[in-house]
C-alpha cells in the first residue's frame, strides 16, 4: 500500500543511497507527499514530481507546480520549480527505484517473482510460467498470478496491452503494489536489457531468474553502443536473483555461468548437454502437439520439494518426465524446459507443470491459422530479431517439409539497425518469398526502412515485395497461395498500435488480419483447381 510520508523521509532515503547532491527550500521538507510521478498529466495536489528523461522539458515541471506538486526531485535545479522544495540527486534513474520502494512500501518483497531474461523467448516463457503457476494456484483455490510482459500486463487491478518490455520503476512498483493489494502471491515478468542498464529493476529481487540465451540485438545509438554493453546489461539480472536458471545452449555460456555466480544458486537446462540439471530429449511432433522427455540430474532429485513447497526428505522425487506442448514450434521446447526448472524450484508438482504446459498459449506467439483446403498454415508471432527468426524459420522448414515458406515482416525505426540486414538474410536461408511491410517505423520513414531491408533481401537472392500496409501485405500473401504454404507473419502479433513518429496509431492486429483473410480465402472460389 502507498504511504503518506514527508519530503524529508524521501530526502533521507536517497541520501542513504549516496545519491543526494543538494536541496532547495529545505525548511519546507516537513511537507507531506501523497503521490509520486514523472508524468505531468498525473500530477495532483501533494505530488512529488520526478524530472527525468532525455526528453524532459522544464515546462513539464511548470505544469506540475500549477497542478499542485508540493516538491520535485531532479539532477538539476529549475527556475520553473521556484516556490516549492527540491531534492537534487546525482542520478535520477537510480533515485526512482528508491522513491518507488518508499512510496509503495516495498511491495516486491511480498511477492514470489520469476523473471525471464535473454534475447529470445522471454514472453513465451513468461506465459508458460503463468499457465503452470496458475494451474497450481487454481488447485489450491488461490488467486491467479500477475504478469508483466511485452505483450500485456495484469496485476489484479489493471489488465492492459503492453507497449514496453519492462516498465519504468515507478510503474513497476505500482503493479507490484496492486498485486499485493489484490491478494496475489506470484508474479511473472520479462526483464529487458534496457531495464537492467538503466536501473528500472534496481532493488527488486527475483526469487527465480531464468536466462534464456544471448545474441547480438538492440545495438544502436539509442540502446546499446555495442554487444559488450548489451551483454553486460543482461548479466546484471543475476545480482538481483536468488535462484538462477541458465540455458547451457546459450552463446557466451562461459561468461554467463561466471556472472550467474552472483546468484545464490545456479540450476542449468539444455537440449544438447546431458550433464545439465534438466535435459530435454526425444523431441517429436505428433499431430499439432510437440512431445518431449526431460531427464533430471541426481542433485535436483535429491533436493526435490514436496507438494506444499517444503523441504523434502531427500528421497528421489516421482518423475514421469514426458511433457506435451500444444503451442506450435519445436524451439518452444527450450522455453518450456526453463519453466520446468523454475517451477520445480518453487516446489510446484509435476502434474501441475505438465498440465500447465499442455494448456499454455502466449497471445500473439505462434498463433496458428489454417485454411480449409489445408494449403495454408499461417503463424502469427512476435519474432523480431536474428535469433528468433533463425528458430522460427528453421523450425517451419523442418515441421512442414515440401511447403513453400513465405515471410511477412518489417523492421523498427530508431533502434536495432542490424535487424535490417540480419532478418532478410536469415529468412532467405529458408523462405521462398518475403513481403516487407511497416513495423513501428517511428522516427524513420517507413519506405526508407523497407527499401534498406529489400536491398539486403535482393543481395540474398530471394524474391520479395514491398507493401507498406501490413494488412495489404498479409492479404496478398494469403490470396496468392496455390500450393502448400507456411506463412510466417512476424513482429506485431496481437498489438493494436503502429508507431509513426512519436504517435501510436490504432491498427488491427496481425492475428485479426490473418483470421479474416483466411476466411475470405476459404470462401473464394478462385483457389480451387
Amino acid at each position: 500500500m502507498s504511504r503518506e510520508l514527508t519530503l524529508n523521509e524521501y530526502k533521507k532515503a536517497v541520501e542513504e543511497r549516496g545519491l543526494l547532491k543538494g536541496c532547495a527550500a529545505e525548511e519546507d521538507f516537513s511537507r507531506r507527499v501523497d503521490f509520486v510521478t514523472y508524468d505531468s498529466r498525473q500530477v495532483r495536489p501533494g505530488t512529488l514530481f520526478v524530472c527525468k528523461g532525455a526528453s524532459f522539458k522544464a515546462d513539464y515541471l511548470k505544469s506540475a507546480v500549477s497542478d499542485g506538486a508540493v516538491a520535485y526531485i531532479s539532477e538539476t535545479e529549475y527556475p520553473e520549480g521556484a516556490g516549492i522544495p527540491a531534492i537534487i540527486v546525482t542520478d535520477i534513474r537510480k533515485a526512482m527505484p528508491v522513491l518507488g520502494d518508499l512510496f509503495y512500501d516495498y511491495p516486491q518483497k511480498k511477492l514470489k517473482i520469476t523473471a525471464f531474461g535473454g534475447t529470445k523467448g522471454k514472453s513465451t516463457s513468461t506465459y508458460y510460467m503463468k499457465y503452470v503457476v496458475d494451474e497450481y494456484l487454481g488447485r489450491l483455490g488461490k488467486h491467479e498470478s500477475a504478469v508483466l510482459s511485452s505483450i500485456d500486463n495484469y496485476d489484479g487491478v489493471i489488465r492492459e496491452e503492453s507497449h514496453i518490455t519492462t516498465a519504468e520503476s515507478l510503474e513497476l512498483h505500482m503493479h507490484f503494489d496492486n498485486a499485493v493489494s489484490s491478494g496475489i502471491e506470484f508474479l511473472e515478468m520479462e526483464v529487458s536489457s534496457q531495464a537492467l542498464k538503466y536501473d528500472r529493476v534496481m532493488g527488486v529481487g527475483f526469487d527465480v531468474g531464468v536466462f534464456m540465451n544471448i545474441s547480438e540485438d538492440h545495438i544502436s545509438p539509442n540502446e546499446h553502443a555495442d554487444f559488450e554493453d548489451y551483454l553486460s546489461s543482461k548479466m546484471k539480472m543475476f545480482s538481483l536473483t536468488k535462484t538462477a536458471v541458465v540455458n547451457l545452449d546459450s552463446d557466451c555460456i562461459d561468461r554467463v555461468l561466471d556472472e550467474a555466480h552472483a546468484s545464490k544458486e545456479i540450476i542449468t537446462f539444455s537440449r544438447k548437454d546431458p550433464s545439465a540439471d534438466y535435459f530435454a530429449h526425444d523431441v517429436r511432433k505428433e499431430g499439432d502437439s510437440i512431445f518431449f522427455e526431460v531427464s533430471i540430474s541426481p542433485r535436483i532429485k535429491s533436493a526435490a520439494l514436496s507438494f506444499e513447497g517444503e523441504a523434502g526428505s531427500g528421497a528421489e522425487m516421482p518423475w514421469k518426465g514426458e511433457f506435451e506442448l500444444t503451442m506450435p514450434g519445436l524451439f518452444n521446447v527450450e522455453n518450456a524446459l526453463g519453466v520446468i526448472a523454475a517451477a520445480i524450484s518453487y516446489g510446484i508438482p509435476e502434474d501441475c507443470i505438465r498440465e500447465g504446459l499442455r494448456k499454455a498459449k502466449s497471445p500473439g506467439r505462434m498463433e496458428h491459422f489454417k485454411s480449409k483446403d489445408g494449403l495454408i498454415n499461417a503463424f502469427v508471432d512476435y519474432a523480431h530479431n536474428k535469433l528468433s527468426f533463425e528458430a522460427l524459420y528453421s523450425s517451419a522448414k523442418k515441421e512442414y517439409p515440401g511447403s513453400r515458406i513465405v515471410g511477412i515482416f518489417g523492421c523498427p525505426g530508431g533502434k536495432a539497425y542490424q535487424r535490417r540486414y540480419e532478418l532478410p538474410q536469415t529468412a532467405a536461408k529458408y523462405a521462398d518469398k518475403l513481403y516487407i511491410c511497416a513495423e513501428d517505423p517511428g522516427p524513420d520513414p517507413a519506405e526508407e526502412i523497407s527499401r534498406e531491408v529489400a536491398g539486403y533481401a535482393g543481395e540474398a537472392g530471394i524474391e520479395y515485395e514491398e507493401i507498406e500496409d501490413r494488412g495489404a501485405a498479409i492479404h496478398k500473401a494469403i490470396m496468392e497461395v496455390r500450393k502448400p504454404t507456411v506463412l510466417l507473419i512476424t513482429g506485431k502479433g496481437e498489438e493494436t498500435r503502429q508507431k509513426y513518429g512519436t504517435v501510436y496509431a490504432p491498427c488491427r492486429s496481425d492475428a485479426d488480419y490473418t483470421q479474416e483473410f483466411i476466411k475470405e480465402y476459404d470462401e473464394s472460389p478462385h483457389h480451387f483447381f
